[in-house]
């Protein structure tokens, strides 16, 4: 019962859209409907309400993921989670992406997945390999648009989970994560331009 109440509190945590409702306290407007890819997360946040809507939001945004993994973590453990484990991981993203609230339209996950992963802490492993990758594509081999580059992202993170983390259920959750990530951003990508790679070395 308890893993119950963290998965259907991480749910309806992932539920709560910060970045419109900060957009309203701070009388930005709707940004999601001032974007072009109609997304309610931190990115448009920043570029649309400005850097307060932005911080706030992506303040809430890795609370959301954070708070309940890392309180599930206190009360039951990481290491003996199971099953309870995988779907506290997977709950705050999922909500995020499909939002009771607004009528199962949300954002990408991106700063929600971190918050998540942050939460398994001191296991920093997850949530550095995520990092890596991120920086990897935009760094060195840079990955133009920013969904094809989160799409490649989470992929080559979900390998790296495989070779680096020990706990299977957490591995199986952030598959979970970035299948829900990737099938958020197939419509978004069709709009977008076509998918650019660059070296760093080779500009």
């Amino acid at each position: 019962m308890r893993s119950v109440w963290y998965i259907v509190m991480g749910y309806l945590c992932g539920s709560v859209l910060f970045a419109r409702i900060f957009a309203e306290l701070l009388q930005k407007g709707d940004i999601a409907a001032q974007s072009p890819d109609g997304n309610p997360g931190t990115a448009n946040a920043f570029l649309y309400g400005g850097f307060w809507c932005g911080l706030l939001t992506l303040c809430g945004d890795l609370c959301k993921g954070f708070l309940p993994v890392y309180l599930y973590g206190r009360g039951v453990g990481t290491d003996s989670g199971g099953i309870g484990l995988l779907l506290v991981l997977v709950a705050p993203v999922a909500g995020h992406i499909f939002p009771i609230f607004h009528r199962f339209r949300g954002g990408k996950g991106i700063a929600v997945t971190f918050g998540c992963l942050l939460g398994l802490f001191p296991n920093l492993c997850p949530a550095g390999v995520l990092a890596f990758m991120f920086l990897f594509f935009s760094l060195v081999v840079r990955i133009t648009p920013h969904g094809d580059r989160t799409v490649w992202a989470y992929r080559c993170a979900a390998v790296g989970m495989l070779l680096l983390e020990k706990n299977r259920y957490i591995v199986i959750a952030f598959w979970i994560v970035a299948l829900l990530v990737n099938l958020q951003l197939r419509s978004e990508r069709a709009k977008e331009e076509t998918c650019r790679v660059r070296i760093l070395w080779k500009r």
